[in-house]
């Protein structure tokens, strides 16, 4: 079993070492502050077209960062030295819209065909939330960010077709504004909030019930926010049904060797 522990080191490619061989499964937020993390999307060539579309359609919850070409597991341009198929903590195999397996490595299911897709993740900005004051409950006590599928449809392309997914933060009404300025500044990691306020109003029913990851509780003004999410490939793939997909498990990302300050707009 692996050994999930909060001592680690800060540079990403120590951190992937670590995580290479077995050592680190658990979620990535807070790991590497300063470093640009990633969603991660794995097809057929025969889907990838397709699924660049869906990218560049719906760049709020898939942004992209880089495309490999098909049977690469190096990501040459955000981290030279990676490979694809060991570094994230864990991953997710999608079958004709099942998820079959969680693996901690994807090596056995590797193939020359398989195109790798690396999206911006919420984790990015949350440093400079941090460092602007605002507290996120889920680093304080090492958890996952709460995350939701929504009624918010994303625009189809292709084969692919579904949900947008969210990810929340509990921010003070005091804050929001501040909140919207710094996030604002990443749009390659979802930029600012997708929504504010009533989760009822994007389809969400119980704000203490997330589809994926940890509740997170709320202290006295504070206010749900709604930030587009990198897991929306997955609620895709459960609706779209593609023959074949692996994803990142929700929170298990890949950290990149990227500064969070490559991605900031000016």
């Amino acid at each position: 079993m692996a050994t999930i522990t909060r001592s680690l080191p800060n540079m990403p490619t120590e951190i992937r070492k670590i995580i290479r061989v077995g050592e680190y499964a658990d979620v990535t937020s807070a790991l590497a502050p300063g470093y640009v993390q990633a969603n991660l999307v794995i097809l057929p060539k025969e889907q990838a077209f397709d699924f660049l579309l869906f990218c560049q359609r719906n760049p709020k919850p898939c942004p992209l960062i880089e495309v490999m070409e098909p049977g690469v597991v190096e990501p040459k341009i955000t981290s030279p030295g990676a490979d694809i198929r060991s570094d994230l903590p864990k991953y997710r195999v999608f079958r004709n819209g099942e998820m079959v397996e969680e693996p901690t490595d994807i090596s056995h299911l590797w193939r020359k065909d398989l195109v790798t897709f690396l999206l911006g993740c919420s984790f990015t900005f949350e440093k400079a939330m941090v460092d602007a004051g605002i507290p996120l409950w889920h680093w304080e006590h090492a958890k996952n960010v709460a995350m939701w599928r929504t009624n918010i449809a994303c625009t189809p392309a292709g084969a692919f077709h579904g949900p947008t997914v969210v990810s929340m933060r509990p921010i003070h009404h005091k804050q929001i504004v501040r909140a919207v300025q710094v996030t604002s500044r990443f749009p390659n990691a979802h930029g600012a909030p997708l929504h504010i306020g009533n989760p009822e109003a994007i389809g969400i029913k119980d704000i203490t019930k997330p589809d994926y990851g940890d509740e997170q509780p709320f202290n006295p003004g504070q206010v749900p926010v709604f930030w587009a999410c990198g897991v929306t490939p997955q609620a895709v793939a459960l609706q779209s049904k593609p023959p074949f997909m692996i994803t990142h498990s929700p929170g298990h990302m890949f950290i990149t060797n990227m500064r969070d300050a490559d991605l900031a707009a000016l």
